[in-house]
C-alpha cells in the first residue's frame, strides 16, 4: 500500500488542477457574419400561415425578426453579467517571503506570511446590488420599448399598404376614365374638330390622375421596402396582406382614462424610473465610500534565530485628502439629470398622447363632414356622364364634376388612413395590445415620487 502513495498524490493533484482550470473561463472565437441574413423567401420562415398575413401575424413577426431589436437583446446579457460581478467581492490579498541566511550571526532563513481583506467594500455591497439589479431592470424595460416601437411600426407600416391599396382601385378608375377623355379629345385636336381651350380641362386632368396614382405606387413600393426590412426580408420579396386590417376602433374615453397610469406601464417611463434608481443606489455607495479604506488580516514571520511572530494587523486609510467628494458630486448631480429627464418625458408623453386624441376627435368630425358631401359628388357625376353622353354638358364642366367626385372619395380615404395612423400611434404609445412588464420587476416604488 505505501507503493501507491506517490501515484496517488499525483492524481489527487492532477485533479486539483483539473478541476481550477474547469473553474476559468475559456477563450473561443465568435466570427462575425460574412454575408447578409436577409431571408428572400417567405416560405423559408418558420410558423408562417399559408395565406395572407394579418397586421397581427405582421407585428408578431417584426417582435422576433426585426435585425435591430436581435441585436438589443443581446443587451440583456450584458446586464446579467454586470449583475453578477456586482455581486462578487474583491479577493484577499496573500504576501509572502522566503528570505535565505545569507551572512551574519543567524541560523535559519527568515520568512513571513500574511492575508488581508478589505472591508470596505462590504459597506457598499448592498447598494452595489440594488444598483446592478435597477441596471438590468433599465435595459429590460428599454428593451420592451424598443419592442412597442417596433410592434407600432410594423402594425402601421402593413395598415398603410393595406388601405392604399384598397385605394388604388379608385385612382386607377379615375386614371382610365380621364385617360379615355385625354385620348378622345386630342385625336379631335388633332383633326381640328375642338379648340384647345375644349382638349385642356381632359389633358390636365388625366395628368393629375396619373400623378396621383403613380405617387401611390412609390409610396407603396417605399413602405413595403421598409417593411421587409422591419422583417428581415430581401428588399424584392412581395408579404402577402389580408385585404383588410384587423383593428378594432379605439375608445377614445377608455385611452383618456388610461392616461394616470402611464408611468407604471411605459416601458421607456419605467426605464427612466430604473435607470433613476440605479443611480440613487450608487449616490448611496459613494457616500459610504468616504469611510477611509479598512483592511484587516493577519501576518506571521520568523527572524534568522527562528524567533517567531503571529497577529492580525490592520491598514486604515486616513481621509485627509480624498474623501470622495468628487465622486458623491457626481453621483447627486447625474441623480438631478436623471430626475429631471424622467419629469421632462412624463410631461412630453401625456402632451403627445393628449394631443392625438384631440387630433383624432377632429378627424372624426371632419370624416363625418366629407362622408355626409360624397353621395351628392357621386350623383352629380353620373348626371354629368349621362348628360355629357347626350352632347348636353360641355366638356370642362364633365370633367370639373367627375374629378370632384374622385377628389371627394380620395379625401374620405386620406381622412380614414389619417385616423388609423393617428389611433395605431397612439396604441402604441399607450402599449394596447402590448405585452408589459411584470410589476415585481418595478423599482422601489420610493423612486417613483423621488423622480417627479
Amino acid at each position: 500500500m505505501t507503493g501507491d502513495r506517490p501515484g496517488l498524490r499525483h492524481i489527487g493533484r492532477a485533479g486539483l488542477f483539473a478541476s481550477l482550470l474547469a473553474g476559468c473561463a475559456h477563450y473561443q472565437p465568435a466570427p462575425l457574419a460574412d454575408r447578409p441574413a436577409l431571408v428572400s423567401d417567405m416560405r423559408a420562415l418558420p410558423g408562417i400561415p399559408a395565406g395572407p398575413l394579418s397586421v397581427a401575424d405582421i407585428v408578431s413577426l417584426a417582435i422576433a425578426r426585426d435585425p435591430d431589436l436581435v441585436a438589443a437583446r443581446a443587451k440583456r446579457g450584458v446586464a446579467e453579467a454586470q449583475l453578477v460581478q456586482a455581486g462578487v467581492l474583491p479577493n484577499p490579498s496573500l504576501t509572502g517571503a522566503f528570505l535565505p541566511l545569507v551572512s551574519g550571526a543567524g541560523t535559519a532563513p527568515a520568512w513571513n506570511f500574511g492575508l488581508a481583506q478589505d472591508l470596505k467594500a462590504l459597506l457598499t455591497y448592498k447598494p452595489r446590488m440594488r444598483g446592478a439589479r435597477d441596471a438590468a431592470g433599465q435595459v429590460r424595460a428599454d428593451l420592451l420599448w424598443q419592442e412597442w416601437q417596433v410592434a407600432g411600426r410594423a402594425r402601421q407600416l402593413a395598415t398603410d399598404i393595406i388601405e392604399r391599396e384598397r385605394s388604388r382601385a379608385l385612382l386607377d378608375e379615375a386614371a382610365t376614365l380621364l385617360r379615355h377623355r385625354y385620348d378622345t379629345t386630342q385625336r379631335a385636336l388633332a383633326a381640328g374638330n375642338v379648340t384647345l381651350m375644349t382638349a385642356a380641362p381632359s389633358a390636365l386632368g388625366y395628368q393629375q390622375a396619373r400623378a396621383n396614382l403613380q405617387a401611390l405606387d412609390q409610396q407603396q413600393l417605399q413602405d413595403r421596402h421598409r417593411l421587409n426590412a422591419l422583417l428581415g426580408l430581401a428588399p424584392e420579396v412581395i408579404v402577402p396582406l389580408s385585404p383588410t386590417p384587423d383593428i378594432a376602433p379605439l375608445d377614445i374615453a377608455a385611452a383618456r382614462a388610461s392616461l394616470p397610469s402611464l408611468p407604471d406601464r411605459r416601458p421607456d417611463l419605467l426605464a427612466l424610473r430604473f435607470g433613476y434608481a440605479a443611480q440613487d443606489e450608487a449616490l448611496r455607495a459613494a457616500i459610504l465610500a468616504q469611510f477611509p479604506d479598512f483592511i484587516l488580516g493577519g501576518s506571521a514571520s520568523s527572524d534568522n534565530s527562528k524567533v517567531v511572530n503571529a497577529g492580525p494587523t490592520l491598514q486604515i486609510g486616513v481621509p485627509l485628502f480624498d474623501r470622495n467628494q468628487g465622486n458623491v458630486a457626481i453621483a447627486r448631480a447625474t441623480r438631478e439629470q436623471l430626475r429631471a429627464e424622467y419629469a421632462a418625458r412624463l410631461d412630453a408623453t401625456t402632451g403627445e398622447i393628449g394631443a392625438l386624441l384631440a387630433e383624432m376627435e377632429q378627424l372624426r368630425a371632419q370624416l363625418a363632414t366629407v362622408t355626409r358631401d360624397l353621395p351628392a359628388a357621386r350623383a352629380a357625376a353620373a348626371r354629368a356622364s349621362l348628360a355629357f353622353g347626350a352632347s348636353a354638358l360641355e366638356e370642362r364642366a364633365y370633367v370639373d364634376l367627375v374629378t370632384n367626385r374622385f377628389a371627394k372619395e380620395q379625401e374620405v380615404f386620406t381622412l380614414q388612413l389619417a385616423l388609423l395612423d393617428r389611433q395605431i400611434a397612439i396604441e402604441a404609445l399607450l402599449g394596447i395590445g402590448l405585452p408589459g412588464i411584470d410589476p415585481r420587476d418595478l423599482p422601489d416604488p420610493g423612486t417613483k415620487g423621488a423622480a417627479r
